[in-house]
């Protein structure tokens, strides 16, 4: 079973039927679809670095983590202090009426 599955609940829809979902609803076929989704894909990657928006649904962010101290927990390391250098992470932003229209009550 999947990580975070629940034994005979909901499922995540897989590629395919997102891009047929999407083709039956704007009428177009399925290998447009996937181009599209493909396209929308390769577009995120290359505007990361400026932030990249998907209007209703989130954003693509890229922010600096910065350096800080963390104590093992576990292994030959373990209670040892190590310094966890900054780095350059890649963060999604959900938008917020994506947020309202998910977890809306009723």
């Amino acid at each position: 079973m999947a990580k975070g599955a629940v034994a005979g609940g909901p499922r995540a829809m897989t590629k395919s039927e997102i891009v047929a979902t999407l083709a039956d609803k704007v009428g177009i076929t399925k290998k447009q679809a996937s181009h599209f989704l493909e396209a929308q894909a390769e577009l995120a990657y290359q505007q990361a670095k400026n932030s990249f928006v998907l209007p209703g649904i989130g954003k693509l962010v890229l922010v600096e983590r910065p350096a800080r101290q963390m104590t093992m927990r576990f292994g030959p390391k373990a209670g040892q202090v190590v310094q966890v250098p900054e780095r350059k992470v890649l963060r999604f932003r959900v938008a917020k009426a994506a947020k309202d229209a998910i977890l809306a009550k009723g």
